[in-house]
């Protein structure tokens, strides 16, 4: 059983600072936002960064995945879009095989300790979007094993399988050693 702890989100505590996420890797990227905001809160601090891979793109967009349409403003469904035409621009032929891959850093301040996590949900890419639930890539990333896209899970279906759901549950045992 774990000891009692607070969560607490950057906001909760008045901490509004921007990390440049320089980092040429997701475990790069989330190591110096948790360093970033357990220096600047003083407190133990959870930091992910996510992101998509397709196989056929040469892990493309991978960490460039929330920037990845040159289109300025382009939200969700411009990057979905920009995602199939660089697809269909690569001569690839189905299944385009792909990921979703979450690393998490946990740092200690004070500390020269860091603990990482990496999860994974592995899918293809399908070229029409289907479904209205999640966000960003999820109307068109699919698990055949299943025959929806994520877009068409509830929450807790996708919770139950997703990269971030899947590098939580891998933390949990490391943190309950502590």
């Amino acid at each position: 059983m774990l000891p009692e702890h607070e969560i607490v989100r950057p906001k909760d505590i008045g901490l509004d600072i921007e990390v440049d996420e320089n980092g040429t890797t997701f475990e790069e990227n989330a190591k110096i936002k948790a360093k970033a905001f357990a220096e600047a809160s003083g407190m133990v601090t959870l930091a992910d960064d996510s992101g998509l891979e397709v196989d056929c793109l040469n892990g493309e967009p991978g960490i460039f995945s929330a920037r990845y349409c040159p289109k300025p403003g382009a939200d969700d469904a411009d990057r979905r879009k920009y995602l199939l035409e660089n697809i269909r621009k690569s001569g690839a032929e189905r299944p385009w095989k792909a990921r979703f891959v979450c690393e998490i850093a946990v740092v200690f301040p004070g500390e020269n300790r860091t603990i990482m996590s990496r999860g994974l949900c592995e899918g293809e890419i399908i070229p029409e979007e289907r479904g209205t639930s999640g966000f960003g890539y999820d109307p068109v990333f699919y698990k055949p094993e299943l025959g929806v896209t994520l877009a068409e899970l509830t929450e807790e279906g996708k919770n139950a399988l997703s990269h971030r759901g899947n590098a939580i549950r891998k933390l949990a045992p490391l943190l309950r050693e502590l």
